[in-house]
């Protein structure tokens, strides 16, 4: 009777332990870091208040954990990613999981929002497992993981957002379309830098990606390159639609993301093991929180003004 106990006892432990460890690895959190772009997307389009509530909770709480989810149960880490420092090793629990936020992503997207608000999802999806899979394996090609990830994390997510939000087709016209660039040039920025401190872990698995090739120092000028195209299409975009206040008021919440990039880069070149986790998630952390708050603010001014 006591061994049947500790059984069950043991059972049950190993059940929530699988739980736990596949919560963990659908990294939640890590979607303060992609919410950017929606919220751009909130402060310069008419809102149907419905659907970008249920159109946020599809992109943030089931597309995003179900992609971070299906990485981490491909590649099954065993150094940092993205929001954990020591990952737990992903089990088969882990995949089904991914399967159902997916599933239930595009259909909720279709009851709830629109046809081709579903349809965007199921391609972000696709370009999603296309980018991890074994099968295709598209990020251990540098340039082509690396415009992928451009391409689907930046402009496609802003129109994926607005279709969302709108409840309406995106229109692409001149003004949308130098947005459309700014959001994919601010993630071909932010994007190489979260690679900086796995070059050793991605070759290990096969993977060399465009920060390995670009080197610790390339990539920091790559990235700042990148971030200076991203605001040639921000002033752009706002000086055409007769709002350049709102390119000032985001370059007033660059400077805190300056300052620690030109920090890091200086600390970086000086002693390469600077290119680390630590001050990895630390300069995400500071990006999204600037961004988030910044965009958040664009959204309040064009509300009440």
């Amino acid at each position: 009777m006591i061994e049947v106990v500790k059984f069950v006892l043991m059972k049950s432990q190993i059940k929530k332990t699988v739980f736990k460890n596949t919560v963990q690895l659908l990294r939640i959190p890590f979607s303060l870091l992609l919410m950017p772009l929606f919220i751009l997307a909130l402060s310069q389009n008419e809102i149907n208040g419905y659907t970008a509530v249920i159109s946020f909770i599809i992109i943030h709480l089931l597309v995003y954990p179900a992609s971070n989810g299906y990485n981490s149960y491909i590649d099954k880490d065993e150094s940092s990613i993205g929001g954990i420092e020591k990952p737990p090793l992903p089990t088969l629990h882990l995949f089904y999981v991914t399967i159902v936020l997916d599933f239930l992503a595009i259909i909720s997207a279709f009851l709830f929002v629109n046809i081709l608000f579903s349809c965007s999802i199921f391609v972000y999806i696709l370009a999603s497992r296309a980018y991890s899979s074994k099968q295709i394996r598209l990020k251990k090609y540098p340039i082509i993981g690396f415009l992928i990830v451009v391409i689907f994390q930046g402009g496609f997510t802003y129109m994926m957002s607005v279709i969302g939000i709108t409840n309406e087709s995106f229109v692409f016209s001149s003004t949308n379309i130098l947005l459309l660039f700014a959001c994919s040039f601010q993630i071909a920025g932010a994007y190489p830098l979260t690679q900086i401190y796995q070059h050793e872990a991605d070759l290990a698995d096969g993977v060399k990606t465009l920060s390995y090739k670009l080197g610790y120092k390339g990539t920091f000028i790559f990235t700042a390159i990148m971030f200076g195209l991203c605001n040639v299409f921000y002033y752009l975009y706002f000086e055409q639609i007769g709002k350049s206040n709102n390119f000032y008021l985001i370059q007033l919440f660059f400077i805190p993301i300056v300052i620690y990039f030109v920090w890091w880069f200086f600390k970086t070149i000086n002693n390469e093991n600077e290119a680390n986790f630590k001050n990895t998630m630390r300069m995400n952390l500071i990006a999204a929180i600037c961004m988030n708050t910044c965009f958040i603010i664009l959204y309040l001014t064009n509300r009440l003004f």
